[in-house]
């Protein structure tokens, strides 16, 4: 992660300017569906209507709002850009007497290079009044715009009621040299459009949550607005495409980096700000890790789901924390009714285990069903018995018995037209402690970039927060276990979980050797060495997992691309 060099109070302020720029401004953050026009149109106009009523001068929606973003390579589709203008020219048309500012993708004009460049208009009098375009194209961790769009070249201000306005674009604003150690272009917008004497900066985001990402953006925009001494507002997207979940978190500041203005989290809002007075709405923001981080998980989960076609989802129940967390998302994501839990003991389940997944279905009011998977079982080893003749039981017989329940949760999903949930943690899948085609098996793994330790935290976070044991204390106490074979248990295989996420966060996050690790934790570099070789030998897994909700700096997915057939051995 880049990191401030200095805080923003120790930044040198310009003097002062007399503020009357746009006096009511609207921060509208939507939450889009990539390529629904239509809808996506109707959610403006919503809003519009509700910040024209609200005697909004200005109402500003978020970063590529008509198409939803990121729409990756359906920018490529002429048809998509085309649709994305016509609904643009609807929205202009339907309010002519508000000025509107829209994110949208728009050719690029040239005859070599990226078709496409990501826009902003200007909607104004019935028609698209001024255009801008980014001018920096992400392509680090989860971003890959400069794969699609091309660059703008040079940006303009736009005037609106006698002041002139800087409209810059996510990135855009996330290049200042007085706020990072270490910049990744050349090129700040925001300090060229300020000397071409904007009065206001307008940032249309959309920024992706990770666990302390409100604070940092808070932290660089205050050290912007101090830095220049005007005013900046951004408005950002809100909910779930994919693996991405989208804050909101909308704020404005004013030219002495003090908040005035607050979008909710993980919920769509509209903001006002008057921009005269220096003062707008405080709507209460999430920034507590705990709490961000089941609400993002719980709104990335509802929008996978509903955004895909679904309306239900079934969880394998197995009386363990994974799943009674991933069963907890999922019903605050969906409802009691469009959650099925099973539990599938075998001869190696304790009674406490189905005691503990019935107790928490209960707890939640959902549907628990039980299939039994020791028959099924018992019938592949008659059937393998043959070609197995000679040999001991090991992982394959494991194995054998998360792919029975694999099975099992994809026959009911079939039949009542749900998603599977995985239940694995980050812990399990960096190391490949999880079976192919067995428990990975779904549409969406809620909680793969969550590590085991966080997966206490948030159960504790849950039954503290509701008074009572929703999840069972049992589930929160015993050892963590598979259940494959007689009293197994995870410290069989691995490290304690201390230890692992913390190689785990050192290594993936922070990409620190096996040296700087060992210095770093005092860990044994035997086990530093053995937990690096698991998470490098088991990629062929990862990339064939479901997607997950990122919600770290690093998770694993479009986030981290590692080759699967390399040899490379850090340890």
């Amino acid at each position: 992660m880049r990191r401030p060099t200095c805080l923003p109070h120790n930044l040198e302020c310009r003097p002062a300017r007399l503020y009357t720029v746009v006096v009511k401004i609207a921060l509208a953050q939507i939450n889009p569906t990539i390529g629904d026009f239509r809808g996506n149109v109707d959610r403006h106009a919503d809003f519009a209507r509700k910040a024209a009523e609200r005697g909004a001068e200005l109402v500003v929606f978020p970063e590529l709002s008509i198409c939803g973003y990121p729409p990756r390579d359906l920018v490529e589709l002429p048809s998509f850009v085309a649709r994305a203008r016509l609904a643009l020219e609807e929205l202009a048309q339907q309010f002519p007497a508000l000025p509107i500012i829209a994110g949208f993708p728009s050719p690029a004009g040239s005859e070599t290079g990226k078709s496409v460049m990501n826009s902003a208009a200007l909607l104004r009098d019935g028609r698209i009044d001024f255009v801008q375009s980014k001018r920096l194209l992400p392509t680090y961790d989860v971003y890959d715009e400069a794969r699609t769009f091309a660059p703008a070249a040079a940006q303009e201000l736009f005037t609106l009621n006698g002041r002139r306005v800087a409209l810059t674009i996510c990135e855009d604003a996330w290049n200042d040299k007085a706020f990072w150690s270490r910049r990744l272009y050349g090129t700040d917008p925001v300090e060229d459009l300020v000397r071409a004497g904007a009065e206001i900066v307008l940032n249309i985001s959309g920024s992706p949550f990770h666990v302390g990402k409100q604070a940092l953006r808070r932290a660089m925009l205050a050290s912007l607005a101090r830095q220049h001494n005007v005013p900046v507002l951004l408005v950002n997207q809100v909910g779930g495409n994919d693996s991405l979940v989208f804050d909101g978190s909308s704020l404005a500041l004013s030219p002495q980096g003090e908040v005035i203005a607050t979008g909710r989290s993980f919920e769509e809002d509209l903001i006002l700000v008057d921009t005269d007075a220096m003062t707008g709405d405080l709507h209460p923001a999430i920034e507590a890790e705990e709490e961000s981080t089941l609400a993002a998980l719980v709104l990335g989960t509802r929008d996978y789901v509903t955004k895909c076609g679904f309306s239900k989802v079934v969880v394998g129940l197995s009386g363990g924390i994974d799943s009674a967390l991933t069963a907890v998302i999922a019903t605050e994501a969906l409802g009691v009714a469009n959650v099925i839990g099973v539990g599938m003991p075998s001869e190696y389940s304790s009674e406490g285990s189905v005691t503990d997944a019935r107790e928490l279905a209960a707890n939640l009011g959902i549907r628990f069903e039980i299939v039994p998977i020791k028959d099924i079982f018992s019938s592949f080893r008659t059937a393998l018995g043959k070609v197995f003749a000679g040999t001991k039981e090991d992982v394959t017989e494991e194995n054998l018995q998360a792919r029975s329940r694999g099975a099992i949760l994809m026959a009911v999903a079939n039949k009542f037209n749900a998603l599977v949930l995985t239940t694995g943690n980050k812990s399990e899948v960096a190391v490949g402690y999880c079976t192919l085609y067995g428990d990975m098996v779904g549409g969406l793994a809620v909680i793969s970039d969550v590590p085991k330790t966080m997966v206490y935290r948030l159960s504790r976070f849950i039954n503290q927060r509701a008074g009572r044991a929703v999840i069972p204390d049992s589930s929160l106490t015993k050892p963590p276990s598979a259940e494959l074979r007689p009293d197994q248990k995870d410290s069989d295989s691995l490290p304690p979980y201390e230890v692992l996420d913390r190689i785990l966060e050192e290594y993936v996050e922070n990409l620190k050797s096996v040296d700087e690790i060992v210095r770093l934790t005092g860990f044994d570099k035997e086990t530093v060495c053995f937990v690096v070789r698991l998470i490098n030998r088991s990629e062929y897994k990862r990339q064939q997992a479901a997607p997950g909700i990122r919600i770290s700096t690093k998770a694993f997915g479009i986030g981290r691309r590692f080759p699967i057939a390399a040899r490379h051995q850090d340890s």
